[in-house]
């Protein structure tokens, strides 16, 4: 076993063990999904900052600054802007969740319309569409084992046992022990990326002044958002797209995390601050762009940031960041497997009870965890494609959820319900490999929004046309009856 592989199975489990000692008593669910809704300013902090933090900031943005460069700082754009969306609606969805019980996203919205169905949908659609999302944080562990070891076993090993540990410390802490992981997952984090900010481009091209120098002389198209798939075209539509499915908290796993808050005010005071955390996010961007010109044509782009970090670290050191990798992959890997699992408890497979739903959720835990595991080993491919659709999908959730947020139902669930169905099917066509249609580099979850919201805004007026006549004949009757007693 090489040095760079036992540094980071000895990380695992140091992460696995702070997720154990997050564990309370728990006497029913919401004790194990929210945490009794009892979590503080700085527990908040971590937890709702690591849903920001996952192997995506590491390899994803990387990645995207290799292939794209500055268009890879969309993420430091809607993820402030929608942090401003959620700084007024998230107290107000904390008070009605708190108020009403809910412990999901379909509780909320299908309890807000008083339509099982309706919930049973947004669950189901829930759980579709962030199984990718589940399967991202898998895989790209994997990925970052395999490069930094050399060896495609290594990398299957350390999926099955920080997936196994991951598991572990779900079942036994809930939401806490995702929290209390979270401290020691961020703060890694924040370190090896300020280290490997400056490490990088000092031993690659002389520093961050010089890394800049040389793009501008040699590359200085990767400084501009240029024609080709990041165009302006994709920038400004993943912004919006992005911005809007967040701030209106359309990832199912993102409702246990801010419901676990002890009070309004503890979110508020985040949403103040979190947006200068989401800065951070310029690190791994400048590190993929040190390697442009370094890297041959044709370097997968996740890839790169640890292809630079094993040709200029030590062993041990190279450890480290796959610590770190592995543990922005894990911690946000619990908290969705605890989205995921309340959701078929509470919403897709019922129960009456609540020992029932303990149980279920229990089971749902290891299942779903189970089979993104077994498809990141056998069938990366098939739900690689499938994430295209996670977000482009789950923002076909903003107009229910908004109007239950509004707190007016001037529309009943049947024109929300379709109008959903409607964008999700859009969405598919819009989508390579599933559809043809081209749209240029458009987002396609905006775009299938168009049709989502003329189809619910067609049924209110259907609806409110009919009402008005059925008043009027109501009107007309009692009229007669008085006339003709």
């Amino acid at each position: 076993m090489n040095v760079t592989l036992l540094v980071m199975l000895v990380g695992v489990v140091v992460i696995g063990a702070f997720g154990v000692l997050g564990r309370r008593r728990q006497r029913e669910l919401s004790d194990w999904t929210v945490g009794g809704r009892q979590l503080g300013g700085a527990t908040m902090w971590f937890l709702q900052a690591g849903e920001t933090f996952t192997i995506f900031t590491f390899l994803g943005l990387a990645g995207l600054g290799f292939t794209g460069g500055v268009a890879a700082l969309y993420a430091l754009l809607y993820i402030p802007l929608a942090f401003v969306g959620l700084y007024f609606l998230g107290p107000r969805l904390w008070r009605r969740c708190r108020d009403e019980g809910h412990l999901t996203q379909a509780d909320f919205v299908g309890g807000f319309f008083a339509s099982p169905v309706l919930g049973r949908v947004v669950a189901v659609l829930g759980v579709v569409f962030v199984l990718p999302y589940l399967q991202l944080q898998i895989t790209g562990l994997g990925l970052a084992v395999q490069l930094a070891t050399g060896d495609r076993a290594s990398a299957d090993l350390g999926m099955v046992i920080a997936f196994a540990i991951t598991v572990g410390f779900v079942l036994w802490s809930g939401i806490r022990g995702v929290a209390t992981a979270s401290y020691f997952k961020d703060g890694l984090m924040l370190v090896v990326l300020v280290v490997l900010a400056v490490v990088i481009p000092s031993h690659f091209s002389g520093g961050l002044g010089s890394l800049f120098t040389r793009l501008v002389h040699q590359h200085p198209a990767i400084l501009t958002i240029h024609s080709g798939p990041n165009d302006t075209g994709w920038y400004v539509s993943s912004v919006i797209a992005s911005g809007l499915g967040l701030a209106c908290m359309t990832l199912p796993h993102m409702w246990p995390e801010l419901l676990a808050a002890r009070s309004a005010q503890a979110l508020r005071r985040n949403y103040v601050w979190l947006p200068a955390y989401s800065l951070v996010l310029v690190f791994p961007v400048f590190i993929g762009m040190t390697a442009i010109g370094l890297l041959p044509t044709g370097t997968d782009s996740n890839s790169a940031l640890l292809l630079l970090v094993s040709r200029s670290l030590p062993p041990w050191l190279v450890g480290v960041v796959v610590v770190a990798a592995a543990a922005t992959a894990m911690v946000p890997a619990g908290g969705i497997i605890i989205g995921m699992s309340t959701l078929i408890s509470r919403n897709i497979l019922p129960t009456t009870t609540q020992r029932g739903q303990y149980r279920t959720t229990m089971i749902a835990v290891v299942g779903v965890a189970g089979l993104a595991l077994v498809l990141a080993l056998l069938r990366p491919d098939l739900i690689a494609n499938l994430l295209l659709l996670t977000y482009s999908g789950l923002d076909q959730l903003v107009p229910a959820i908004l109007v239950a947020l509004l707190g007016r139902r001037f529309v009943s669930w049947r024109p929300v319900l379709a109008g959903m169905l409607v964008g999700v099917a859009a969405v598919i066509v819009l989508t390579p490999p599933f559809g043809s249609l081209h749209v240029g580099h458009v987002n396609a979850g905006l775009l299938a929004l168009g049709p989502n919201v003329l189809v619910v805004a067609a049924g209110a007026l259907i609806e409110r046309r009919r009402a008005t006549q059925r008043v009027t004949a109501s009107d007309a009757n009692t009229e007669s009856a008085a006339v003709h007693p």
